[in-house]
């Protein structure tokens, strides 16, 4: 792509995004430009659409804006706006962009993708989107969706934001270029060709204080040059450049007529840059009125869509500033007459206009936030203005208890009860209500885990207000608060409340009762529905769905099929979204981190999501505790799996919470054993279930399964081993999951008689897709070799017992490692002492990060290569500095150079 003579040092950018437009002419595609304010992202965009124009392509072109940032869809609209009507496939986008009330954000993705597909297929398209971190969540949500998903449809997708400000972006599929400050001589040779008579003092102090951002570097000259052919002296002082420009932009604005400020005020507030919507809210004034601010460079005319579009967004935010208070409230209701076919921007401007109580706006946004399907964060906020617009105590209070029910998905839990009280001492009676119920209750379970009151409140309210549509919100909390109680006679009301509303409820509600009520005996048929919703997990687009699907995977060996979903709702949590799914998500990543052998990516997240119950408020912190308890139990850290265990059975037994006392049974299970204390370890795992049974609504019981067997061997309980094999072979749960398959044929060669041991153990390693669960195949080969080195076949003995030894090793599983050593000394095989060498301190995916790091490359880019926060790789880099002895990064190179190559990832 050739570079306009006024763009400067931009050269690469100008081939990355020449080849970008080739590939989407081609196939489709997407790419994100990342850039600090000024730093020349509109202008590449600009560029870009001057090159996609000449090849060809049709432009959809819109940009963020802040203030229209609350209303959903907005952004979508102003950039589908130009194919709205044309195409057949428009008509579903209809009811989210236009008058009818909206459809959620999945039918609005998919719908959006078929539009783009068919308007395709007649010329490439490209979708420019600039300050796309301005966007209303809706719209980003579902442009996302879209630009995933652009491969092998002749569009393309082109957009710019912020560093750090378009999370929900960044999902690990989309290419991101990060524009860097121009260097000295790029900066030198745009001041040169933009100010060629600027003094060289006043050259320098200028590079000097706008340090390579080109927006800086031309508002400061400008400030102190005057015009361009102007000579300078001197630069006077150094205030911060971004102060400098925006009061320049704001002192550009004012100097304009006061036909111009008002139109530009409407276009700014307006956001769509739709020039009908200005002619309408101006009274059908003549845009003429535009052309000093064109010529002045603070907005353009786009030719081909003849929208208007802001140079800057600090020239938007310099109209605003320049604008008095009533000509902003002015400027907001000429806009709502003129979209009375929006009636949720309407509804917007009308809130915006507004000075005092007004019932009929409060009513227009309550029925905006109800549109709002999916975006909690939209609906909320309209919510919460319509609650302050109400003249009625009444309308008041049923309106923050709305806020509170919708927003409990993403404010931490001093917000939601501010909201109820404030909704309480407007009206008492608004405590009765459904939603109020259901916030109430979150509340109670996750601030202190007042589990009773909780299942009382719920369970009272599903009885009473069982006819309305949130119905299935309370019952889905029952579920949770059954769950973790685990005492059957608070099972029984939620079992008759899905009985009674079954035919009203989401299908994945009864699935979830069967997977968390009683895995173990989770039919076929359900079974195959569970996967079926899993592999439509990619579709979905509300965090909470994607959390309730993932939730009942979690005892079913599925959480690594849902790992993609539950990363997205961790990004979206990140990115200010469902901050409650997202501590859900981050509760699941980490157990299946831990399951599959991924134990510092693990730690990593677990100190995230303890960090994220702080910030919400949870006083619920048991279920990091139990991931790290299991850890520290694997690793043989036995004092700080004890202390995390004993916190977990101080909290839960006042409250009544059993499930918690079986979470702390479970890693106190895996301690006993890792100590080789297996009468210990019995006691914990039959606490769970009692040998010979799975019982009825306790799913951990699935956990343990391997390890009551295990502990009854080794303490000569041999018919309570035997009972507990024949439990699983009669429930089936060798059918649930390759891991559980594994498990219960192991713990039947370990039950089984000497020979016909060897080949049950044969038998379960041989299963397909065990090796995704290493540390559990690790112990059932220590179990098989320790098996054969007794019954003096060595060479087989040390076959499994070596594979399992570094396993362990590379897991960090020091007891289980020593145990595995001594196993394999016995058979006569001597290890070298300190056998845990150099090469066995990094875990594979540890040595993959520290061997990209010692080629140059920044923790964001190792991210990406490996689909890894930057977080996640700073941490581990940091964790694996001390294992290789050395203190910084440049040190890498020669510390990996003495170690071997590491085995292959599992």
């Amino acid at each position: 792509m050739p570079v306009s003579k006024d763009v400067f040092g931009r050269g690469d950018e100008a081939r990355l995004i020449a080849s970008f437009l080739e590939r989407a002419a081609a196939d489709g595609g997407a790419l994100l430009l990342l850039g600090e304010p000024g730093i020349g992202k509109t202008t590449l965009l600009d560029e870009a659409a001057d090159a996609a124009t000449a090849s060809g392509f049709r432009l959809l072109r819109s940009a963020g804006g802040e203030f229209e940032a609350d209303v959903a869809f907005s952004g979508l609209n102003q950039t589908l706006l130009p194919l709205l009507g044309e195409l057949p496939d428009a008509e579903p986008l209809f009811p989210a962009l236009g008058p009818a009330p909206a459809a959620g954000p999945m039918e609005v993705a998919t719908a959006t993708l078929s539009l783009l597909r068919r308007a395709a297929r007649a010329c490439p398209l490209l979708l420019l989107v600039d300050d796309l971190h301005r966007l209303d969540r809706s719209s980003a949500e579902v442009l996302a969706f879209v630009a995933r998903r652009l491969s092998g449809t002749g569009a393309g997708f082109l957009a710019a934001a912020r560093p750090g400000t378009a999370d929900v972006f960044d999902r690990g599929s989309l290419p991101v270029h990060e524009l860097e400050r121009l260097d000295d001589t790029a900066a030198s040779d745009l001041l040169r060709a933009r100010f060629p008579r600027l003094a060289p003092r006043a050259r320098a102090r200028v590079l000097a204080e706008a340090q390579g951002n080109p927006l800086a570097l031309l508002e400061l000259a400008a400030e102190v040059g005057g015009r361009a052919d102007c000579p300078v002296t001197a630069v006077p002082g150094q205030p911060r450049s971004a102060e400098r420009v925006r009061a320049s932009f704001a002192a550009g604005v004012a100097a304009l007529p006061a036909a111009t400020r008002e139109l530009l005020l409407l276009a700014v507030l307006d956001g769509s840059g739709d020039p009908a919507v200005l002619r309408s809210a101006s009274g059908d004034a003549e845009l003429l009125g535009l052309v000093p601010a064109e010529r002045a460079g603070m907005v353009r005319v786009d030719e081909q869509t003849a929208r208007i579009a802001f140079r800057h967004p600090l020239i938007r935010a310099g109209v605003v500033a320049t604008a008095t208070a009533p000509e902003r409230r002015r400027a907001h209701l000429a806009l709502a007459r003129s979209l009375a076919d929006r009636p949720q921007r309407r509804a917007w401007h009308l809130a915006k206009a507004a000075v005092r109580p007004d019932e009929e706006v409060a009513t227009l946004l309550e029925t905006a936030a109800t549109a709002e399907k999916g975006d909690a964060l939209g609906a909320s906020a309209a919510l919460l203005r319509a609650a302050e617009l109400s003249p009625r105590p009444a309308d008041r209070a049923r309106r923050l208890v709305r806020a509170a029910y919708v927003g409990r998905e993403r404010d931490d839990l001093r917000e939601v009860g501010r909201l109820l009280a404030g909704a309480e001492r407007s009206d008492p009676g608004s405590a009765a209500t459904l939603e109020a119920a259901v916030a109430r209750a979150y509340l109670l379970l996750t601030e202190d885990g007042d589990i009773d009151a909780a299942h009382r409140l719920l369970a009272g309210a599903v009885e009473r207000h069982g006819d309305q549509a949130q119905v299935a919100d309370a019952i889905q909390m029952l579920l949770q608060v059954c769950w973790f109680a685990g005492r059957a006679e608070l099972w029984k009301p939620l079992e008759a409340a899905v009985a009674r509303h079954g035919p009203r409820l989401p299908e994945t509600l009864p699935l979830a009762l069967a997977c968390h009520a009683d895995p173990a005996r989770v039919t076929p048929r359900e079974l195959a529905r569970l996967d079926a919703a899993i592999a439509g997990l990619g579709e979905a687009t509300v965090p909470a769905d994607l959390v309730r699907i993932s939730g009942s995977a979690f005892f079913l060996d599925r959480l690594g099929d849902c790992r993609q979903s539950l990363l997205r709702v961790v990004a979206d949590g990140r990115a200010g979204g469902g901050s409650a799914s997202a501590h859900t998500g981050l509760i699941a990543l980490s157990m299946d981190d831990f399951l599959t052998g991924r134990w510092e990516e693990a730690d990593v997240l677990l100190d995230e999501l303890l960090q994220l119950s702080r910030t919400l408020g949870y006083g619920m912190v048991w279920p990091a505790q139990h991931v790290q308890a299991l850890l520290a139990a694997a690793r043989g850290d036995f004092a700080t799996a004890a202390a995390l265990t004993g916190e977990m059975s101080r909290w839960a037994e006042p409250r009544g919470m059993h499930a918690v006392r079986w979470y702390a049974h479970h890693a106190r299970t895996l301690a006993a054993l890792g100590q080789g204390d297996f009468e210990d370890a019995y006691l914990h795992a039959t606490a769970v279930s009692p040998p010979g049974t799975f019982a009825p609504r306790v799913p951990h019981a699935l956990w343990v399964a391997m390890d009551l067997v295990e502990a009854a061997v080794h303490t000569n309980r041999r018919a309570e081993a035997a009972a507990h094999v024949a439990a699983m072979r009669e429930t089936g749960i060798a059918a649930l999951s390759p891991r559980l398959a594994l498990l219960a044929g192991a713990s039947a060669a370990m039950a089984a008689p000497d020979d016909e041991a060897g080949a049950l153990f044969e038998a379960a390693l041989a299963l397909p897709g065990v090796d995704r669960w290493p540390f559990d195949l690790a112990r059932v080969r220590l179990a098989y070799g320790a098996r054969l080195r007794r019954a003096r076949a060595r060479i087989r003995a040390r076959e499994h017992l070596t594979a399992a030894l570094e396993a362990f090793q590379w897991l960090g599983a020091k007891p289980w490692a020593q145990r595995a050593g001594n196993e394999l000394r016995a058979t006569g095989r001597t290890l070298a002492r300190g056998a845990t060498s150099a090469q066995t301190r990094l875990t594979p995916q540890e040595h993959q990060i520290a061997a990209l790091a010692a080629e140059g490359m920044t923790n964001k880019q190792i991210g990406e290569r490996l689909k890894l926060s930057h977080r996640t790789v700073s941490s581990h880099l940091h964790r694996l500095y001390p294992k290789l002895g050395i203190a910084t990064r440049s040190a890498l190179s020669g510390a990996l150079a003495r170690l071997q190559p590491p085995p292959p990832a599992r």
